[in-house]
């Protein structure tokens, strides 16, 4: 299986993470989130651009400015992801269970 995965390597990052964190108390602006993290406002966005392009953050337009949301479809992509690395672990796990009682005599 293939375990590259856009969004997991989006949040590698710990201001990524962080920012991640934060939407997933509610949404918020740039500003907002600007003034949350200690890092410039050229850098949050740069780390939104980021979140968005793995579909794990949308942002919405409001006024003159963006408020960032999670992303639904994005959140179902990571969980399919973690479901499918969960199940291949298990299953590697019973085929060295099985391996292992065929082996005792």
């Amino acid at each position: 299986m293939n375990y590259d995965y856009a969004g997991m390597v989006a949040l590698a990052d710990p201001t990524r993470r962080r920012v991640f964190e934060l939407l997933a108390e509610r949404p918020r602006s740039v500003a907002e989130l600007t003034h949350l993290l200690p890092v410039s406002q050229p850098a949050v966005s740069q780390h939104l651009k980021v979140l968005r392009e793995a579909t794990l953050v949308r942002a919405e337009a409001r006024g003159a400015s963006n408020i960032y949301h999670l992303d639904p479809h994005g959140l179902g992509l990571m969980r399919a992801w973690i479901d499918r690395m969960w199940g291949d672990a298990l299953e590697a796990f019973q085929r060295e269970i099985n391996l292992t009682q065929e082996e005792k005599p």
